[in-house]
């Protein structure tokens, strides 16, 4: 094996790579100990298996490391310099192996989520604060769900969740449910249907509007009327409060997530009313990219967000009589 003087001037990764880096551990643990037979039970070698270690490291060195007296390695004093200059690296490398443990009182980091509409205004707003009380320094940031770009948002976009009802198959991504999650209508009060039962033939008779926060409610609606005319659409808006605006001009009904349709009903004294025909709740789900799966900070975000976020919507679900 070549000498190659260690520490005298800064290697290239690739050299670095085509070393033996387990000898640099094996002189700390000769160091330590001061005898080759004392290392090789430490390191779980045999004695002549240490001895040859050595070689190696004194190969590798260009210096002897180590002189006897008796029984007592020596330490040369190059040995000396290698050792005091290992200590940091070692510690950082111990660091770096060393299980990750999380502690959320210390958090400083920033986590950034893509999420619905629907989902910042029904259902995080009642998990923010145990993640702050838990978590004071931690920083979030939520971006706009793209349902088409999901996979890039998650990856090169940098979000590190996504919190929406799953379009399709999220494979290769990481998902976990959440709850289930219903539609309502809402009217306003001088609405001929205010004060009447809702009947399919009124749903489909009167003009809709469509929010783009319901997160693909329509297509849900749509699938569920199959065989049936379509609703008439009137009015296709990005933010609720401008379908809501309209409401005393247009006898629009607005169909929303059923948790979505109380918070706003109740805001802007609203009627609300269940769909006259079958739907089946859906599923709202969390997730993830695999990338971030075993990060303790990301499984402690995640967990806290099911855990807060699935009795939310479990509970809203039952107290509306749908399961």
């Amino acid at each position: 094996m070549a000498t190659l003087p260690l520490f005298g001037h800064v290697m290239e990764l690739e050299d670095i790579y085509r070393r033996d880096l387990n000898l640099l551990i094996a002189l700390r643990v000769l160091l330590e100990e001061g005898s080759v037979s004392k290392a090789a039970i430490r390191l779980s070698l045999s004695q002549s298996a240490m001895s040859r270690v050595l070689g190696r490291l004194r190969s590798l060195t260009g210096d002897p490391l180590f002189t006897r007296h008796g029984q007592q390695l020596i330490p040369t004093q190059r040995a000396l310099e290698l050792n005091a200059q290992l200590t940091a690296p070692l510690d950082i490398l111990r660091h770096v192996l060393s299980p990750e443990e999380f502690d959320p009182a210390k958090c400083e980091q920033s986590f950034k989520i893509a999420t619905t509409d629907y989902a910042m205004q029904t259902i995080l707003p009642f998990a923010l604060p145990r993640i702050y009380e838990e978590a004071p320094g931690l920083s979030l940031e939520f971006a706009p769900l793209q349902h088409d770009q999901l996979m890039r948002q998650l990856t090169s976009e940098g979000c590190d969740m996504a919190i929406c009802r799953p379009t399709g198959p999220v494979d290769p991504l990481q998902s976990d449910r959440l709850g289930l999650v219903s539609v309502f209508c809402m009217v306003s009060k001088h609405h001929p249907l205010a004060d009447k039962t809702l009947t399919l033939e009124d749903y489909l008779a009167y003009p809709h509007a469509v929010i783009a926060i319901s997160d693909g409610v329509k297509a849900l609606i749509d699938e569920a009327l199959r065989g049936h005319p379509e609703p008439k659409l009137a009015l296709r808006a990005y933010h609720l409060e401008a379908a809501v605006a309209m409401l005393d001009s247009l006898p629009l009904i607005i169909t929303v997530p059923a948790d979505l349709a109380y918070l706003v009903g109740e805001k802007y004294d609203l009627v609300i009313k269940p769909l006259p025909f079958e739907f089946k709740p859906f599923d709202y789900s969390l997730i993830w990219h695999p990338r971030t799966e075993h990060s303790a900070a990301q499984v402690w975000l995640r967990n806290l967000i099911k855990e807060e976020c699935s009795r939310l919507i479990d509970t809203r679900i039952k107290d509306m009589g749908f399961v």
